[in-house]
């Protein structure tokens, strides 16, 4: 399958979930805090190159996926490459949210089943404590049926689009890396995408 139709097929699965977290975020009255980043700057965050296809295609297309790839060889530090710090109190941003992974979408608002298969919604401590009303009712509502985006769910439909791409779980910055060197290695020894047939 080509890389054109797998970022397709990956923005696609990101505008369905996008609809979902919407009506969650409705239902669980629940939002991030605006200008925290501090889940970003977790040091064990992983996820597969899959997801950050799209990320990896965008900077191909204007030119960046070459230089991107080197600043990831020589960084060491494990804080995802994309996220940029504003402050040293934990505040920050996306540096490319249109374009950010499976796993940056999903935390926050979306569950994990336990070993008893109980829906448990992995969300931060920052909104655990500041909106503890509304993450204990939804806590509560979640258990009577109220639907939530599943991590499992997403990522099984993520591996459907590529098995081997998707089922890979690394550290976040090389998943980034890994995810450069398919486009490049991809398209080495084809022609480049016409650029005006896509929105960047």
């Amino acid at each position: 399958m080509s890389i054109e139709r797998r970022v397709e097929l990956v923005e696609k699965l990101f505008h369905q979930l996008e609809q979902e977290i919407a009506q969650f975020e409705q239902a669980s009255g629940m939002s991030c805090v605006a200008g925290c980043g501090k889940c970003c700057t977790y040091p064990d965050i992983e996820a597969s190159p899959l997801e950050f296809l799209p990320w990896a295609f965008h900077l191909f297309l204007n030119g960046e996926a070459e230089k991107t790839l080197l600043l990831l060889e020589e960084a060491h530090g494990p804080t995802c490459h994309i996220y940029k710090p504003l402050t040293i109190n934990g505040q920050g941003r996306c540096s490319s949210y249109k374009y950010r992974g499976l796993i940056c979408r999903l935390f926050g608002f979306a569950a994990n089943k336990d070993k008893y298969g109980v829906l448990r919604l992995a969300t931060c401590k920052i909104i655990k404590e500041g909106q503890a009303n509304n993450y204990n009712s939804t806590v509560e509502a979640i258990s009577k049926g109220l639907n939530v985006p599943i991590f499992t769910t997403y990522y099984m439909q993520l591996n459907q689009i590529d098995f081997h791409l998707g089922n890979i779980i690394l550290p976040i910055n090389k998943a980034l890396k890994m995810a450069l060197e398919e486009v490049l290695q991809y398209y080495a020894y084809r022609p480049s995408p016409e650029i005006n047939k896509r929105v960047v």
